[in-house]
């Protein structure tokens, strides 16, 4: 499944190579470690390679494995146990022993012979690998939010424009009908006039002891804290709470504004786009290791007056999901449970001909090898995924610095507030870079 775009192995090898410099922990890997010589991957083959293998990397690793013009040839991971059971996952599947574990992403990417990277690492991994990858010449199937700051997301729309790569974010919703068809109704003025969105997100918080140690044997630490300010290692900093430290997440919010903030922006055709005002307040933690909002509210005005509000679900009375409402007071709700409007008599509505009518999914990793083989755009490409996580990014900068965030989303940009604008981009940890 290579394409014209592929770099060339021997200019990537040296390009990784020197990102890898006075790390210590980088190897060339030889030729023969790229499989049976001469064995090229069938032309309807693609070929994946996975980074990070925890929950839901496992989990797209395995959507994958049951596609059958898929090869899964390598996986990656930190954290030995993750890899050996990813690993042994892939071997059993085929009945060999061809999958290849790395511990460094960089080695997997030196291969050569990928099509493909599956990456669903910490939020604060995303950025690095992914333009590294496409800049090789892969296509990525990356999770949500796309970013771990506004400007990483901003370097990796370009990195995927700039290469001419096919990107999909792991924002599925928008390969599920009652997703869709509540988003075409809204588009096509089953509402009239949209005045305001309420978006509602999960609630939740850290729990555990925080007790500080040597990380274990399996875990290479340093590696995993990666780009981020080094911190000591507890096992509650790592793999599922990594999410409620704004060093390496950005608690619920960020986990779940690439859902039904994303699904927000596809009703109303905002996907290049962005708010012009941001303002609201969050209960951020004032002890231990915990930093992101467990409760927040923001208000996200667009050019032409709508609000989006932006919560924890039941905050201020707004429910989990996604609910537009009209000037007249129709609306229509949508959520993983459901769909619903005012009143009912919407939704026996019909999509005509001459309609609005969005893309028809045949599920989201799917539609991602299709586009791989057919280099038209996925449905959430990594523009798109920029643009939903932008939400969630701003109310993070509103609610830390507790003043109205004015923003320009045609040059990113915002306005009058130096201190705010330096949150936009995170400092990261030498040697890495974009």
């Amino acid at each position: 499944m290579q394409d014209d775009h592929r770099t060339d192995r021997r200019t990537f090898l040296k390009r990784v190579a020197s990102a890898g410099a006075g790390m210590g922990v980088f190897s060339i890997i030889p030729a023969s470690a790229l499989g049976k010589a001469g064995r090229p991957a069938p032309s309807s083959r693609i070929t994946i390679g996975c980074i990070g293998l925890g929950g839901m990397g496992s989990g797209n690793m395995g959507t994958f494995l049951g596609q059958a013009d898929v090869q899964v040839v390598a996986v990656c991971d930190v954290d030995r146990n993750h890899l050996e059971r990813a690993r042994n996952a892939v071997n059993r599947h085929y009945g060999s022993q061809d999958c290849r574990a790395y511990k460094d992403f960089r080695e997997l990417l030196a291969r050569g012979d990928l099509d493909v990277l599956s990456l669903a690492t910490p939020d604060h991994w995303h950025a690095v690998p992914a333009v590294m990858a496409m800049d090789a010449g892969l296509d990525v199937y990356g999770e949500k939010p796309i970013s771990h700051c506004l400007m990483e997301g901003r370097a990796m729309a370009d990195a995927q424009k700039r290469n001419g790569r096919i990107w999909q974010t792991g924002s599925w919703q928008r390969s599920v009908s009652h997703f869709r068809f509540a988003c075409e109704l809204v588009r096509n003025g089953r509402i009239g006039k949209v005045v305001r969105i309420e978006v509602g997100l999960p609630t939740g918080s850290p729990s555990g002891p925080v007790t500080f140690k040597d990380p274990p044997p399996e875990l290479d630490y340093d590696f995993w804290v990666g780009p981020s300010r080094w911190l000591p290692y507890c096992d509650n900093r790592t793999h599922w709470n990594w999410r409620w430290q704004l060093d390496f997440g950005g608690g619920q919010l960020m986990d779940w504004i690439g859902h039904h903030g994303d699904i927000a922006h596809w009703g109303m055709g905002w996907d290049a786009t962005g708010p012009v005002e941001v303002e609201g307040s969050g209960e951020f933690p004032t002890s231990g290791i915990w930093d992101a909002a467990t409760t927040y509210y923001f208000v996200a005005r667009y050019r032409g007056g709508v609000e989006m509000h932006v919560a924890n679900g039941g905050n201020r009375g707004i429910k989990g999901g996604t609910r537009w409402i009209g000037a007249d007071g129709r609306w229509i709700w949508v959520d993983r449970g459901g769909l619903d409007a005012n009143p009912k008599s919407i939704l026996r509505e019909r999509i005509g001909p001459d309609e609005v009518r969005l893309f028809r999914s045949p599920g989201h990793h799917r539609e991602f090898l299709d586009c791989v083989k057919s280099r038209r755009p996925t449905t959430t490409p990594a523009e798109t995924a920029h643009r939903s996580a932008s939400i969630g990014h701003l109310g993070q900068i509103a609610m830390i610095t507790g003043r109205k965030i004015r923003w320009n989303p045609d040059t990113e940009q915002i306005l009058n507030d130096p201190t705010a604008s330096r949150m936009l981009s995170t400092p990261m940890r030498a040697p890495w870079r974009l």
